[in-house]
């Protein structure tokens, strides 16, 4: 099933080469379904998930948009990750280690598929702006592009990349990016106070890798009651009057866009009903 990539807010990973877990996935409806050739994947068993992933798909019944993570530019399986995503009906196409901007356009043309791509080095930063100016959607790989740095895995040290991701994503008028994933997957708190943070430095979703992810990652995306009835009395007010205070605050431009961001957020962040 194709999507827009402003529904993906909150897609899962499921590894390739277990389609077994493809309808278990679809059932817990995310977002999106980003099935994984790339780090999910043993080498040695890559080209026969490849090459049965097609039936498969269509043996799972999959209603979920689904997205495609290839393997990197410059590996064995590239070429023939791409040769395989033309014939799906992909929502987009994750290329992991993104580089540069005619890589974006390179890929888009050969998958004719959007394309979501993933930061996750150093140089892939650095190239970040002209990336975005050809990719369908931002994502940060907040672990690997740790490890190309050779830094720790923290808020503090991660907060220039994420921050530049979101400012690259804006300029380029692109959708806010996906964050990285957290890999506890029995702690909500860990995962909401992730999912917040995201949503604070400008981030419009998180990558999951595990159903038991998605609710308490809607719940923190999503606006509170608080804020969804705030914006409801901003925008009946808005209607009614010229130039209005709610809660002693003028109205005025900037405080309707944000009333108008978060109805939106509502939509986007509600549990998805499978079609």
């Amino acid at each position: 099933m194709k999507a827009t990539l402003t529904d993906l807010a909150l897609p899962l990973f499921v590894p390739a080469d277990r389609p077994e877990r493809f309808g278990k996935a679809d059932a817990a409806r995310p977002d999106a379904l980003i099935i994984d050739l790339e780090d999910a994947v043993a080498p040695q068993a890559k080209e026969r998930a490849r090459e049965a992933l097609k039936d498969k798909l269509l043996a799972a019944q999959v209603q979920a948009p689904i997205i495609l993570r290839v393997n990197a530019a410059g590996t064995d399986w590239h070429a023939a990750d791409l040769a395989l995503a033309r014939t799906l009906p992909l929502s987009a196409v994750m290329v992991p280690k993104a580089q540069s901007q005619d890589e974006m356009e390179q890929i888009a043309e050969a998958t004719s598929h959007p394309v979501v791509a993933l930061i996750e080095t150093a140089q892939g930063l650095a190239a970040v702006n002209s990336i975005a100016t050809r990719a369908a959607r931002l994502a940060f790989g907040s672990f690997d592009f740790a490890a190309d740095m050779g830094m720790e895995h923290t808020r503090q040290s991660l907060l220039t990349a994420r921050f530049h991701i979101a400012l690259a994503s804006r300029a380029a008028g692109l959708l806010a990016p996906l964050d990285g994933v957290t890999t506890a997957i029995n702690d909500n708190a860990v995962l909401q106070d992730d999912c917040r943070h995201a949503r604070e430095l400008g981030f419009g979703g998180k990558m999951l890798i595990h159903p038991a992810q998605l609710e308490p990652a809607r719940q923190a995306f999503a606006p509170s009651r608080s804020q969804v009835e705030w914006a409801d009395r901003v925008l009946s007010a808005s209607a009614a009057q010229g130039v209005v205070q709610i809660d002693g605050m003028m109205i005025d431009a900037p405080v309707l866009a944000r009333a108008r961001q978060i109805k939106t957020q509502v939509q986007i962040y509600s549990p998805k009903e499978n079609q």
